[in-house]
């Protein structure tokens, strides 16, 4: 029983402890190979902005126009199994839109559970890859109860917090927030990345594992944030909300994941979990 227990507590430890910070300055100098290091945090981002919303604008009008003739509350009162028989329909609208299809598999990682890999075509240099789902709190907003055994809440550069927690407080929280924020029919985020099958086949990016020594890193994160110009009837497919309404006139924070390299079909997408910015 004891060694049952402590097998599962090291098990979640070595999948939480590279968000623990503690052990992470106290590790800097022992994982100096996996760091990704930046001269300033205006040299973060790989890609301009303007690409990554053509990106996604490809993406979502491509899922819009599969869905349009659904309106925005039957998708949402779509079952898991209804979304389940639409799983192959959006991987077929990413491939076509951006020329590759990621899933969610077993890791190659040993103890990593869940990763993410390329499925179909290729990936070219700069691409964004996934999205990092999830509710978003500012810096000064409560996330104590939220954040208790949950190693998916990432942390922006200025302190914005993402929770990636598809389970539990954090499900609940987000479902919430998102039925709160719509305008009548229209959705103004995604829910579905709730699900194992998310109509955005993007919104899988928290479940990317940390590069290692042997396994290097090819894709990193960058930040985000939705301009007031993007479609209202594509928002449906943005898989982040704001945690507090006094947030909702500023720009929607997302977490995108861009590629570093070509990546071929069949490799794991490994990312850094941490950044240091000098």
């Amino acid at each position: 029983m004891f060694r049952a227990t402590l097998n599962r507590f090291l098990s979640k430890w070595k999948l939480y402890r590279h968000r623990f910070v503690p052990w992470m300055v106290l590790n800097l100098s022992k994982n100096e190979k996996t760091l990704r290091k930046v001269s300033g945090r205006s040299q973060d981002k790989l890609v301009p902005d303007e690409e990554v919303c053509s990106c996604l604008l490809r993406l979502f009008w491509l899922l819009h126009k599969g869905n349009d003739s659904q309106t925005p509350s039957a998708l949402a009162s779509r079952t898991h199994e209804e979304f389940g028989t639409s799983a192959l329909c959006t991987r077929e609208a990413m491939l076509r839109s951006l020329g590759f299809c990621i899933e969610r598999k077993p890791s190659t990682l040993p103890f990593a559970g869940t990763g993410v890999f390329v499925s179909k075509g290729v990936v070219p240099k700069g691409a964004t890859v996934a999205m990092y789902p999830g509710t978003v709190y500012q810096a000064y907003e409560p996330i104590l109860l939220q954040s208790i055994s949950n190693p998916f809440v990432f942390r922006c550069i200025d302190g914005v917090l993402v929770d990636g927690n598809d389970k539990g407080i954090s499900k609940m929280v987000f479902r919430s927030c998102s039925g709160r924020d719509r305008l009548g029919p229209l959705l103004t985020s995604d829910t579905s990345w709730l699900t194992t099958n998310p109509l955005n086949p993007l919104a899988v990016g928290q479940y990317v594992n940390n590069c290692s020594n042997d396994k290097s890193a090819n894709v990193c994160y960058q930040e985000y944030d939705v301009p007031s110009t993007f479609p209202l009837e594509l928002r449906q497919y943005l898989p982040n909300v704001n945690y507090s309404l006094d947030t909702f006139q500023r720009p929607l924070r997302c977490v995108i994941l861009v590629s570093l390299r070509e990546i071929a079909a069949g490799e794991e997408l490994f990312s850094n979990y941490y950044t240091i910015i000098h």
